[in-house]
């Protein structure tokens, strides 16, 4: 995608964060997009802000059934699809307290289940119309395990695993997919820690580099470059290494 100007763009995840900050920088751009998210307030407010003139989709994304409704009523409303983007995320602290199992399940529904979901109902339309575009969320804290950080870190690890296999997988059908790994963002979700967290950037920022990277020809798009390099860096290290790290910077990650 050389232009983000006419172009339909289906955003999940966009009642706040990232996603609320990539829908204005987006409908700036030109595009038209799908506004999804669970809550329907949220969504009419957002394109409210934007002008009204965008379609608003409440979804679900544990529900499989609550996609393919929403697939429905875009297939009615616009005669192609040019991109989907996955955002959503469930996030608890990283505290060091343990999690509930049911938390657990359900974080693991929304966050790698979802993508799964919303995969399923958008890859039919790229397939017959010859052309798409993929887009999922991970995050650096899915480069490697982080003390505390399952199971958040071990969903958005999934996440990267299967953007990397569907890059493969489905380059021969011309759909690009794309990969957005941020590292600190100022959001609700970001909002829950209590720990130091280096080289934090606004969500405006975050929608800007998404952008550019939509229309480029990368595969990863990731920020801030100073913070996600230093942890690429680790991704590389062997793991002997990476545990003597981890076990001195731990303590950051642990609730006073």
């Amino acid at each position: 995608m050389k232009d983000i100007n006419g172009k339909v763009v289906w955003i999940i995840g966009c009642s706040s964060g990232i996603g609320l900050a990539l829908a204005k920088e987006l409908s700036e751009q030109g595009a038209s997009l799908i506004l999804s998210a669970r809550r329907q307030d949220k969504l009419e407010d957002l394109n409210n802000s934007l002008g009204g003139n965008h379609l608003i989709c409440p979804v679900d994304v544990g529900s499989h059934k609550s996609l393919i409704d929403a697939v429905s009523i875009i297939k009615e409303t616009y005669p192609k699809l040019d991109s989907a983007i996955f955002l959503p995320a469930m996030y608890v602290a990283h505290d060091g307290i343990k999690k509930d199992i049911e938390i657990i399940h359900k974080m693991l529904s929304v966050n790698i289940g979802g993508a799964f979901n919303m995969v399923d109902v958008v890859q039919p339309i790229f397939e017959k119309q010859g052309f798409g575009q993929i887009v999922l969320c991970g995050s650096i804290a899915g480069y490697r395990g982080l003390p505390m950080g399952q199971p958040y870190c071990a969903s958005k690890a999934a996440i990267i695993s299967y953007a990397e296999s569907l890059k493969i997988e489905l380059e021969p059908n011309n759909i690009d997919v794309k990969l957005i790994n941020p590292g600190f963002v100022r959001t609700p979700l970001t909002d829950k820690n209590d720990f130091p967290m280096p080289m934090i950037i606004e969500p405006d920022i975050a929608a800007k580099a998404i952008a550019r990277g939509l229309k480029s020809r990368v595969f990863e798009i990731h920020f801030p470059k100073k913070f996600t390099y230093i942890m690429k860096l680790l991704h590389i290290l062997p793991p002997s290494l990476y545990f003597f790290v981890m076990r001195n910077i731990q303590k950051f990650f642990i609730k006073k």
